[in-house]
């Protein structure tokens, strides 16, 4: 996490570059979300990413999209009753800072141990809205997560698992394995994550893919099934939110996209359409 000049070098870089983003979006006097910290979080080096991607800032709709698209989906579920929120991959998410959450909520962040060390030296003077508790863990270690994911279950009711940014990084056989994972917890009801279709993976892949393979961070996911790719591991599609259709309805999209969002789309199986979705999943 040292404020050194370059392209992303480790996945944990990619956290300072979206906080950038959502700095950019919380900036705008027409902003979808504020979020007061990710300038701070993102610092020199998230502009400096940033900077050196490919369209910066033709990328910045998708970001503030998927961002919009995560909270609502939060807050819909704390309102429906949702005890806990588990966030793996957190990043420097900083919503238990900067939503409107109950006190007693118990919001878990599960991330590398090097970020969120980072994270709290930089908010040390913050204060979270609900019951904050940070997991040190490196989720590609199998059995420490089911014995986090074990632990955390008898911990809560109704928890909703959150993963924002985190499953276009993982090869297939590594989502099906947390899937059935998180499956086996019968206290994670609902789970909320993004993916993008087989044509945004290749466009992504092409654009970015150079830059995120040099640091490490790959994209490796984007399934033909759509959402119904997790229907075989436990989990069945219960709201899908369009990501194009969200920016285009928020007027975040390029003037030269804006004609993608009036094409028809499908929340079911994928090709080689640049499609890209955030969806809740629940237990079958």
């Amino acid at each position: 996490m040292s404020q050194t000049p370059s392209t992303i070098r480790n996945i944990s870089d990619t956290a300072v570059w979206v906080a950038a983003y959502r700095a950019r979006e919380t900036e705008r006097p027409d902003a979808i979300f504020r979020d007061h910290l990710a300038r701070r979080l993102a610092g020199e080096r998230g502009e400096q990413i940033a900077a050196t991607m490919p369209f910066s800032n033709r990328h910045a709709w998708g970001f503030a999209s998927r961002t919009y698209l995560f909270d609502q989906f939060i807050e819909e579920q704390v309102a429906q009753g949702a005890d806990m929120i588990v966030n793996l991959a957190a990043g420097l998410d900083a919503r238990p800072y900067r939503m409107s959450l109950p006190a007693a909520l118990q919001w878990v962040e599960v991330d590398l141990p090097e970020i969120l060390a980072y994270k709290t030296e930089i908010l040390a003077d913050e204060k979270p809205v609900c019951a904050l508790k940070h997991v040190p863990l490196d989720l590609a270690d199998a059995d420490a997560r089911n014995a986090a994911f074990g632990r955390l279950g008898q911990q809560a009711k109704r928890a909703l698992v959150v993963s924002e940014g985190l499953l276009i990084y993982l090869a297939p056989e590594d989502v099906d394995a947390l899937a059935e994972d998180l499956a086996r917890i019968s206290a994670f009801q609902r789970w909320v994550f993004d993916i993008q279709s087989p044509g945004l993976l290749r466009m992504t892949q092409k654009n970015l893919g150079a830059q995120l393979a040099r640091g490490g961070a790959a994209v490796k996911f984007g399934p033909k099934e759509g959402p119904l790719f997790f229907e075989r591991h436990g989990w069945t599609p219960q709201d899908v939110r369009s990501m194009l259709k969200t920016a285009a309805r928020l007027k975040r999209l390029p003037f030269g996209m804006r004609l993608l969002a009036w094409l028809p789309e499908s929340n079911g199986e994928q090709g080689g359409r640049p499609w890209s979705g955030v969806c809740l999943m629940a237990r079958k």
